[in-house]
């Protein structure tokens, strides 16, 4: 809905018509999307679908650049001198903190998940399935009404991963209330509980949002969920640092959960930051390095919670996530199975987007047609449920089918116990992929050389066992045997569609340990093939034939397809396994893999991103007619803009002034100026909705006619009382507006606005073209453009969102016709 300062009335001038395509309205932070949008002028043949114009209409962008006028420079004269060592410390502050969120997060994840199935141990023994599912069902349902809950009822921010979101956010895109307190606590909770109930998802989506969520409370000092506003460090309070912290906060997620600094450096960089520099670089290098280095600490004294006594130890099969012991010589024929397996990687990493996203769409329109509230979310958290129904059902039945297989190889990973995460009380326990298989027992022999009797359930081991623990199985190499055709298949089915309907659902889950798990499946099933076809060697030298190696580069493949990542994949990759033997299989694995999904859709994020329609800029536009890429050179920047603009004056009068707020909803308005009669009137510059509502709030500035030139007289107001990001007394202003305009004693009032006007804004020429128009705005981070004519004359007001892909392909006619407007 309008803002309660925006109240619609009747013009006959053209020239008096709102701009119903500006920027959202910036006043009321509780907007309501969908009574905005009724009451909007709806156009036939509008290429907008209405979901994407009501999200569209009710997300903010962010102003990057603050005004550039008198008191800010004066601002700028009286601050002292203040090194970088700030920012450094505040990022090693971050860093330290998302390490210790990522610690907590993997340490209660794993000691949940291990406590739940040694409660349903002795049914497993007794071969009761029916007990056994009853078990971990009641656990996981129990988990997932508390996560699910805290996701739908106490903090939506949260769901499902926030990684869109903080995408969205950093690219200028303000999205209310996925930074604050509330979300961090929501996000953690729901986010261990989702993970540790058995759900085919994981932690680094949620991970990398609560690493921004950290970047951004420990950056501010304040928090207005917990209403308090420390008096430190507040010339970080600007959107500009604030977003600098926030990527940094990001990237130190990943740095975090997979223990890959320079993964997490490039991950953000790639995926995440739409705005990039050295400097940015340097610290956010720094913030994954003290994430990644505070999880390791950690992790070496502390495992379930208990002082191991290795304090400062770091062990390689502890820190690296999927630690590769056994590295393998290469030979120039192995590229060819792994084109084979990124090609594999693209269409199935297309094909599990086009799938999530028409699953997710589907969720939106069923929630969406519910009315109330209540009935809407309790829906939302039913579907969670029916999820884990299903996927407790298949984790606990499907491995009953399947025969018992020695445990040769695998010993030597089970013993090591390196993601058990249970009390010591309990390490009497079966290990969990041993399932309804016989007990067993593990000797040295005479030579020194341990031998077993063991066995496991090679379905238990790919379903039954977490993610992790699962990736860690199928990237060893040396245990061709241990997993079988039939297993491999049924756990890729059942991985690749349960994982793609859990994805979007009403929990904090990740998607990353999905990808890489069934990449490694296919991986893994065509390295059998692969040793079916031309045997196993025996020799002392290791083959690179080896089903180990091949699942590695299917999960680097199905990530890849899905992400499109492939720089920080690559590192990632090699990061978590620690085999840089391998980095130019997966290379090339994982380029076949982008360059094959690019050919059919975007990446999940993206797609995700435009499924929520959010005004995203991508760093290149891309507009489409027909199957036809538009040259944007070929158009200009009076193409798209929005002509009779509203203009201020620089001696602007009160009761028109307010007149003209309550009246529009626009979030910057030119100021022009007229030296004589004969003169026109001319751009000087422009100034934001919320500094006028501040420097209407302060009577003291106004003046009569009569007064004379009041610049010279009077002084102005200071820089940190005109800008603010949200007003104050929204009602206080809504009163003050209403009296000024109805009030014929503010006839007389005018208001000199020359030393607020923003001297600095950005302008173009009408005839500039359209696509560099794109780029200024992309890469200054602008929310506002005026464009002038010759004259410097204002003609029009291009605003962040008249250039997303959406208002583009509306505002230069290819909805309404299949012709090309250019012939």
């Amino acid at each position: 809905m309008f803002s309660l300062l925006f109240q619609r009335k009747t013009a006959d001038n053209s020239e008096d018509q709102l701009l119903l395509d500006e920027d959202g309205p910036d006043l009321i932070n509780s907007l309501d999307p969908r009574k905005w949008y009724k009451r909007r002028n709806t156009r036939k043949g509008n290429g907008f679908m209405e979901q994407e114009e009501v999200c569209l209409a009710a997300h903010e962008s962010l102003d990057y650049w603050p005004s550039h006028n008198e008191p800010y420079k004066k601002w700028l004269q009286e601050r002292p001198y203040r090194s970088d060592w700030v920012q450094w410390l505040l990022m090693g502050l971050i860093g330290m903190m998302v390490g210790t969120t990522g610690f907590f997060t993997h340490e209660i994840i794993h000691y949940l998940f291990h406590l739940k199935w040694e409660l349903a141990d002795a049914y497993i023994q007794n071969n009761d399935f029916y007990m056994t599912w009853i078990c971990i069902l009641g656990i996981g349902l129990a988990m997932i009404v508390v996560s699910s809950g805290l996701v739908v009822f106490f903090c939506p921010s949260s769901s499902p991963s926030g990684l869109p979101e903080v995408i969205g956010f950093l690219n200028g895109t303000a999205v209310d209330h996925i930074f604050n307190v509330k979300t961090f606590f929501g996000t953690f909770i729901s986010c261990v509980l989702a993970v540790a109930s058995g759900l085919f998802c994981g932690p680094e989506g949620p991970m990398v949002h609560m690493g921004a969520i950290i970047g951004f409370g420990l950056s501010q000092f304040e928090s207005e969920t917990l209403g308090f506003q420390l008096p430190f460090f507040t010339r970080f309070r600007n959107s500009a640092d604030r977003r600098n912290f926030i990527t940094a906060g990001a990237g130190a997620g990943i740095a975090s959960v997979f223990r890959a600094p320079v993964g997490g450096l490039l991950f953000v960089l790639e995926e995440v930051a739409s705005f990039w520099d050295i400097r940015l670089a340097w610290q956010t290098f720094f913030c994954c390095l003290m994430a990644a280095f505070t999880t390791d600490l950690l992790s070496t004294s502390f495992n379930g919670f208990l002082n191991r006594g290795h304090f400062g130890f770091f062990k390689a099969e502890n820190r690296i996530l999927f630690w590769v012991k056994n590295l393998l010589d290469m030979s120039v024929i192995a590229f060819i199975p792994t084109i084979i397996i990124g090609i594999l990687g693209g269409l199935l990493g297309a094909l599990f987007i086009s799938i999530n996203i028409k699953i997710n769409a589907f969720r939106i329109k069923i929630f969406d047609a519910i009315e109330r509230d209540f009935i809407r979310n309790l829906s939302k958290l039913l579907e969670a449920l029916l999820i884990l129904t299903a996927t407790a059902t298949v984790s606990v039945y499907i491995p009953y089918f399947f025969p018992c297989t020695p445990a040769v190889s695998l010993e030597d990973i089970n013993s090591d116990n390196l993601f058990h995460s249970i009390p010591s009380n309990t390490s009497s326990l079966r290990d969990i992929s041993e399932y309804n298989c016989p007990a067993g027992i593990t000797w040295q022999d005479n030579n020194g050389i341990r031998q077993t009797n063991r066995t496991f359930n090679q379905a238990a081991a790919l379903l039954v066992e977490n993610g992790k623990r699962g990736i860690m199985l199928l990237f060893q190499r040396g245990t061709h045997e241990e997993f079988g055709y039939a297993s491999l298949f049924t756990a890729l089915s059942f991985y690749f569609l349960f994982s793609c309907w859990t994805a979007g659902t009403a929990v904090a889950s990740g998607l990353v340990i999905p990808m890489l798990y069934t990449g490694a499946l296919y991986g893994r099933i065509i390295g059998l093939l692969l040793m079916t076809i031309f045997g196993v060697e025996v020799e002392e030298s290791p083959s690179w034939i080896d089903p180990g190696l091949f699942a590695a580069i299917g999960a680097a493949s199905f990530f890849s397809g899905v992400s499109r990542l492939t720089i920080s994949l690559t590192v990632i990759m090699v990061e978590i396994t620690n085999d840089v033997q391998s980095i130019l299989v997966i290379m090339v694995a994982v380029t076949v893999a982008k360059m094959i999904g690019d050919l059919f859709n975007s990446s999940l994020y993206s797609a995700l991103l435009k499924l929520k329609s959010f005004p995203y800029l991508d760093s290149m536009p891309c507009v489409f007619h027909g199957k036809k890429l538009i040259n944007l050179e070929l158009f200009s920047a009076s193409d798209v803009m929005t002509p009779h603009v509203r203009v201020l004056y620089l001696h602007q009068n009160i009761a028109s002034l307010a007149d003209l707020l309550i009246n529009t909803n626009h979030c910057a308005f030119p100021v022009v100026y007229k030296p004589d009669q004969e003169h026109v009137e001319i751009f000087l510059g422009t100034i934001t909705r919320s500094e006028l509502c501040m420097l209407l709030m302060n009577d003291q500035i106004f003046y009569t006619s009569s007064d004379g030139e009041p610049f010279n007289s009077r002084p102005y107001l200071k820089y940190e009382e005109i800008t603010v990001e949200k007003l104050p007394d929204v009602a206080q202003v809504t009163r003050l507006l209403d009296q000024y305009s109805t009030d014929p004693e503010y006839q007389k009032f005018f208001i000199n606005l020359k030393p607020y006007l923003n001297k600095s804004a950005v302008a173009v020429q009408s005839q500039f073209s359209l696509h560099r128009t794109y780029i200024i705005f992309r890469t200054l981070g602008l929310r506002h453009l005026t464009v002038v004519n010759s004259r410097n004359q204002v003609v029009g007001m291009i605003t962040r969102k008249d250039i997303t892909t959406w208002r583009l392909v509306d505002k230069l006619g290819f909805c309404d016709s299949d012709e090309d407007p250019l012939d």
